[in-house]
């Protein structure tokens, strides 16, 4: 191993800068440190030596060739507030186990089943709109996913308690934005209206999701979904257990988050770029038209929906809905040249490396024809990364594939959306890269 060095990167000004320029806009610090500084950027975060990987040899080596070497970010920590001892905050022997128990619900052949889930509340949403409203297209993604997801995964009826759980997921969300600050655990067992903000809104999402289960163990039976697999499944390989209400209510909770978050500000960003790229949209509704005929679509359609998913892939690409992936280092660390030491924290961010012009040229530009197949395999894979990679890769993939194709065709057939006037764009990176300011649209019927 060689001896701990180095890379180039931001010095601060005064002390504390770098964390306040992080904070201002996350997003434009990260890219203008890789393009300033290259592949491999070091500077610290408060006291925090932190390290910005922007190759994807590097990527691919930390998320799936070394995995074992990383955990996820301490700062994480803040997140188990909201969502436990989940798949997305869980660690080691007992993530394993957990994702095996989980990993059946997405089976190809289930995922397929929700297809028709996915296209029922689409309709329903698209025939309730009315021709001339203006709306905010990412409160109604927010809905519709969050509707798709209870009942898909849960065999659960949310949708009278939709604007009540958005508005309780976005408080607890927001909260998330403080990882970043020094003290931050402390900080939040402060007497703050934000904290109890906060522990308001999860005793909401706790009464939704512990209802759940009770109705469900109340009423016993495999109805085919998420919950009856994690109710009956016992764990083979491991301790032969199943799992508490506890443990149930953790994963529930993540599943309900990530399920339907990530998916929702992918399809927000898809309409707005749609509505800025009249070509693109003629030619997405050309496809819809054809393949569709006015009916809605079903999972046999998706193999002939190419434009439809090229569209949803290089939107992904300009807004990713999950921007960075921060790892703890455990043991030293060797890249390239140099050697990162242990208890680093690491950053690979989707956003800086989807907008590097080595792998995408005029990378602020959406454009689907960077995903023919032809372009793709130009390509090194990990300059894509939308859902990470190795045995943390998000679970539920396929399924967020599967509901933005089948979302943009059913509401596609029926409605084009304009932005309005004036409507500020700003990114909001959270957990995930949100519109700061929503998204109001003014509806054009087809």
């Amino acid at each position: 191993m060689k001896t701990i060095s180095y890379p180039p990167g931001p010095k601060p000004k005064f002390p504390g800068n770098l964390l306040l320029a992080f904070r201002r806009d996350p997003t434009g610090f990260l890219l203008e440190a890789a393009r300033k500084y290259g592949d491999i950027v070091y500077f610290k975060m408060g006291p925090q030596p932190v390290f910005l990987l922007n190759h994807p040899d590097y990527i691919k080596d930390v998320l799936v060739t070394h995995n074992r070497n990383f955990a996820k970010s301490p700062r994480l920590a803040l997140a188990k507030n909201l969502l436990g001892e989940g798949l997305l905050t869980s660690e080691g022997e007992f993530h394993r186990r957990q994702r095996r128990l989980a990993q059946p619900a997405f089976h190809r052949q289930r995922i397929a089943t929700y297809a028709r889930i996915m296209t029922d509340y689409g309709v329903r949403m698209r025939e309730r709109w009315q021709d001339g409203m203006t709306l905010d297209v990412a409160q109604e993604m927010m809905d519709l996913t969050m509707t798709i997801v209870a009942k898909a995964l849960f065999n659960a009826d949310v949708e009278s308690e939709a604007q009540e759980i958005r508005e309780s997921l976005t408080i607890a969300i927001e909260l998330f934005s403080r990882v970043t600050l020094p003290f931050a655990e402390l900080i939040n067992k402060l007497p703050l209206p934000s904290n109890r903000r906060f522990y308001k809104a999860r005793e909401c999402l706790d009464r939704v999701i512990y209802g759940i289960i009770r109705e469900r163990r109340a009423h016993g039976g495999d109805q085919g979904d998420l919950l009856s697999m994690l109710l009956l499944a016992q764990d083979t390989e491991g301790d032969g257990g199943s799992m508490t209400d506890l443990q149930l209510r953790d994963e529930l909770m993540t599943l309900f988050l990530a399920g339907h978050e990530t998916t929702a500000n992918a399809l927000t960003w898809t309409w707005y770029l749609l509505s800025q790229h009249p070509h693109v949209e003629a030619k997405f509704h050309a496809e819809l038209d054809t393949v569709l005929g006015g009916r809605p679509p079903t999972v046999e359609d998706l193999p002939r929906l190419k434009y439809t998913e090229m569209v949803f892939s290089e939107s992904m690409r300009v807004y990713p809905p999950a921007w960075v992936i921060s790892r703890l280092v455990l043991n030293d660390y060797e890249v390239g040249p140099y050697v990162i030491p242990a208890n680093s924290i690491i950053l690979m961010s989707q956003y800086v490396v989807h907008h590097d012009p080595r792998y995408f040229p005029d990378p602020f530009v959406f454009d689907p024809e960077r995903w023919t197949p032809e372009a793709q395999v130009k390509r090194p894979k990990f300059s894509y990364f939308p859902f990470g990679a190795g045995p943390r890769q998000c679970i539920g993939e396929s399924f967020a594939w599967m509901e933005g194709i089948m979302l943009l065709a059913t509401l596609g057939q029926k409605w084009k959306m304009r932005l309005v006037p004036g409507h500020p764009i700003v990114l909001q990176p959270l957990i995930t890269l949100r519109s700061r300011y929503g998204m109001k649209m003014t509806l054009e019927q087809r």
